[in-house]
């Protein structure tokens, strides 16, 4: 098999809120990748001492060792048990019942002779190539189907639409989030490739329209997860003044590629 992670802060003076990881278990039947992206807080704060870095280090550090080590366990228990050894690090100075404590959108994906799993939450994409070349997205859309106007301020979004029903769902401090993952499960036999993105490397399709989910994989696979990214730079900086496709948008998000040829 082949791999690529690539991960890139959208500001130098600013440390990267995403993380990803490959991993192997040491019988070499299987593997996994992560990809996390930082949800960057509102300045007002989290209730929590600790920065976004912190707690998608510490998840994403839980989700590769327990998806590994726990190989029979459902990728939705992983991601519950992970939250739940996260929050036990927080300590008692952390208020986590604040709606902006330290969270994260989730991408995983678990291979094994027999199977590829997969779990995606909140607003990262998964795409799988099937040995034809099809490529299928597998979306959490839930944020994308909110009228505009319901995201107009973060207020808003912390008091009717974060982790509620109705609303999109990130990992945070509840384990019973795990349970509003998209997941699924599919014969090894039909997959050849997986690419995880954050939305940083999404915008690519979602904000900047270069092409569809299958144009944006090619991509990756002929010129690479590190194109990806600078292309992505590149029309970040082409439309800062404008703002005709990033709109109210920070002009540089973090931006994680994660490829892995079975």
């Amino acid at each position: 098999m082949r791999t690529e992670l690539v991960s890139e802060p959208g500001d130098v003076q600013r440390p990267n809120e995403d993380f990803a990881s490959v991993a192997l278990p040491a019988s070499g039947r299987g593997g996994v990748l992560v990809a996390l992206d930082g949800v960057t807080p509102p300045r007002s704060g989290t209730g929590c001492l600790h920065s976004v870095p912190w707690f998608t280090a510490r998840l994403g550090g839980a989700l590769t060792e327990l998806a590994v080590s726990l190989m029979d366990v459902p990728l939705v228990e992983v991601l519950s048990g992970a939250i739940v050894r996260t929050a036990r690090s927080h300590g008692e100075g952390c208020d986590l019942s604040h709606p902006r404590t330290p969270q994260a959108t989730v991408v995983m994906a678990r291979w094994s002779p027999a199977a590829v799993e997969y779990l995606v939450l909140s607003d990262s994409a998964l795409l799988v190539e099937s040995p034809e070349g099809v490529v299928t997205p597998v979306l959490d859309d839930r944020l994308a189907r909110l009228p505009r106007a319901a995201l107009a301020t973060d207020a808003l979004i912390d008091a009717n639409l974060r982790n509620k029903e109705g609303g999109f769902f990130t990992a945070a401090a509840d384990p019973s989030v795990a349970a509003r993952a998209v997941t699924g499960s599919l014969d090894r036999a039909q997959v050849r490739t997986l690419t995880a993105l954050t939305d940083g490397a999404a915008r690519w399709v979602e904000r900047f329209e270069q092409g569809d989910w299958t144009d944006c994989f090619t991509f990756v696979r002929k010129r690479g997860a590190q194109a990806l990214v600078d292309r992505v730079r590149e029309l970040e900086h082409a439309d800062a003044e404008a703002r005709t496709y990033l709109g109210r948008s920070k002009t540089h998000d973090d931006a994680t590629v994660v490829y892995a040829e079975l």
